[in-house]
């Protein structure tokens, strides 16, 4: 399945990570460095990510961002790579919890990687309900660097 940035397609535009105009498929893209957590995303959810990563950096946990840039497939051998080194993973999509991309995620990695977990997959989601209409709804519901920030904080602490 290729995936393209939802911003691209909005009049107002907002960022959209450097080099993803063209997109490999199947090859996901590291966008930060980190051997604390390993956290994935695509799409609109990979600058607030960012910008969550940067918080806790000054908190002293670096956290590695993965984008995942592509849905099907999606690139089990660079989730492997991080998580090796991490020991730990957050997932962050704007989808619901229940049934999303993120529950997908955490069951490959339990099925072919639970010994290399020192702590349960987590993910940021929507909530589990319709997707409201309204622009200022809507944004209610989205991850964002805060809630990310949360989770990562949780994260780090088990």
């Amino acid at each position: 399945m290729y995936f393209d940035h939802k911003y691209l397609y909005r009049r107002v535009k907002g960022p959209v990570p450097e080099g993803d105009e063209i997109v490999a498929i199947g090859a996901a893209a590291t966008r930060r460095e980190g051997g604390d957590i390993t956290l994935l995303a695509y799409g609109a959810m990979v600058m607030p990510s960012l910008d969550a990563a940067d918080r806790l950096a000054k908190e002293g946990v670096e956290v590695e961002v993965i984008d995942l840039r592509t849905l099907l497939p999606f690139d089990k051998e660079a989730i492997f790579r991080s998580l090796e080194k991490t020991s730990r993973v957050l997932v962050v999509h704007e989808d619901v919890k229940t049934l999303g991309l993120g529950a997908e995620i955490s069951a490959v990695i339990m099925e072919e990687k639970f010994d290399a977990l020192d702590a349960p997959v987590m993910r940021v989601t929507c909530p589990d309900t319709h997707p409201p209409f309204s622009h200022i709804l809507e944004a209610a519901n989205l991850p964002n660097a805060d809630t990310i920030a949360d989770a990562l904080r949780t994260l780090a602490g088990d």
